[in-house]
């Protein structure tokens, strides 16, 4: 297993070194730039050739990257993958400082996306993002991204003897006790603007430079391969960094295809995809209209190019609990290190139908990748992604897929270190049609 535990943890280096979504493409550029793809100014006009490779980012948050295929874009189309960036976690408020009995300073926060409140509690807790800066031009702040690298914050649990009912299950209030602990104050502590004077030190500006931030929490400790047999990977943020990382290591390494192959990293999938960077944006509609014009092609060969195309939108299953097994559909069953799993809804919650099932089914058979099926019990209500929302600007082909994981936004999540293995090889194999 040296391979497959060799890229479990290249995984588990990458999210690390990812505190925030802004860290997220600020390392997949890094990966595409050591491999010799060239970034476009999406305010620039674009000259594409066939065979080379490119990428643009979008709100620090968002990547697009594409490899230009060899054939005619109108005849061969899009290879498109698609995952998202953000993860649930906790955002800093303006004007966060709370100050309690006058010795203790606390930040207020907003929750955001739906994380499993409990297990932020009693963890170590970094502060990572993005800083807006004073510059020339108003229209184009300074912008520096932030980690606070060192376990900064805690939201400390309230002790059993004070909350005897803690373990019959109570009720967390996201203002109330959620907000985390920063420091004590003592008689030369300056509680005043304090977070923007501790921001103000690690970027080395000055306090009347900086005009806004995004900063939000993140677990400090790494994640770690785990198991007896070393095949599990504890980690947070998963879902859905994991099909970030496999789907652009794919595209890295992918030479000389037929068809332009692309893969397209969105944000704000937790919170809904409305946004500039999000799905359910003209985003990835407007790259890929540019991309066949860029080429010397007009409207037509564009729309021809749609329904030549096929998406793989890629985002993380639930794997069968072992202490929940009546959650599950009776029938339909994943198991970590089983392989990826194709999600199905009646609904249309997931856009995956028979024929886009046996096209992905064929791609893992031809990788020598196993496949799995998902679908909700018929009297639970499922969550969905960023396969449907993508359908609504693109009428491509398309199929919803994912590896099995527990503990699904929980601050440590639980996955397989065989199916990160497999869902790199399938991209593999997708890429090459």
């Amino acid at each position: 297993m040296k391979k497959e535990l060799d890229f479990a943890q290249k995984l588990i280096d990458f999210i690390h070194k990812s505190p925030s979504n802004f860290h997220v493409v600020k390392n997949l550029e890094a990966i595409l730039d050591g491999k010799g793809f060239k970034k476009l100014d999406v305010r620039e006009k674009w000259n594409i050739e066939k065979g080379s490779k490119y990428y643009i980012e979008k709100n620090g948050t968002a990547l697009i990257g594409f490899v230009v295929g060899q054939g005619e874009i109108e005849e061969d189309g899009f290879r498109i993958i698609g995952a998202h960036t953000d993860a649930p976690t906790f955002r800093i408020k303006p004007n966060p400082e709370i100050v309690v009995e006058n010795n203790y300073l606390k930040l207020n926060v907003e929750t955001y996306g739906g994380p499993i409140l409990s297990t932020w509690l009693d963890r170590p807790l970094g502060l990572a993002g993005r800083v807006s800066l004073k510059s020339d031009n108003p229209l184009y702040p300074n912008i520096r991204f932030l980690n606070i690298n060192r376990p900064v914050l805690i939201i400390p649990n309230l002790a059993i003897h004070m909350n005897r009912n803690v373990n019959e299950g109570v009720e967390l209030n996201k203002q109330k006790d959620m907000l985390p602990l920063l420091s004590l104050i003592n008689e030369e502590f300056s509680k005043d603007n304090y977070l923007s004077k501790l921001i103000a030190e690690e970027l080395k500006v000055g306090v009347d430079e900086i005009i806004d931030f995004d900063l939000f929490l993140y677990e400090f400790e790494k994640g770690s391969i785990i198991g007896l047999n070393n095949e599990f990977i504890s980690c947070g943020r998963l879902d859905d960094l994991a099909m970030v990382h496999a789907g652009v290591e794919a595209l890295s390494e992918c030479n000389n295809p037929k068809a332009t192959n692309v893969m397209v990293c969105f944000d704000n999938e937790e919170v809904g995809s409305s946004t500039k960077q999000g799905a359910d944006s003209p985003m990835l509609r407007t790259v890929l209209e540019r991309v066949v014009y860029g080429l010397g092609k007009d409207k037509e060969d564009f729309f021809r190019a749609l329904y030549s195309s096929f998406i793989i939108s890629a985002d993380m299953a639930h794997a069968l609990h072992p202490n929940y097994t009546d959650k599950h559909d009776p029938t339909n069953k994943p198991i970590i290190n089983k392989g990826p799993v194709i999600k199905i809804n009646a609904n249309q919650s997931y856009t995956t139908d028979s024929d886009s099932y046996a096209v992905y089914e064929m791609i893992c058979k031809k990788a020598g990748v196993p496949v799995q099926k998902f679908v909700n019990r018929s009297d639970l209500r499922g969550g969905s992604t960023i396969g449907p929302i993508s359908s609504t600007h693109l009428d491509i082909r398309s199929i919803d897929i994912g590896n099995p994981m527990l503990s699904m936004h929980s601050i440590r999540e639980l996955g397989g270190v065989l199916d990160h293995y497999y869902i790199k090889k399938s991209f593999d194999e997708f890429y090459k049609l």
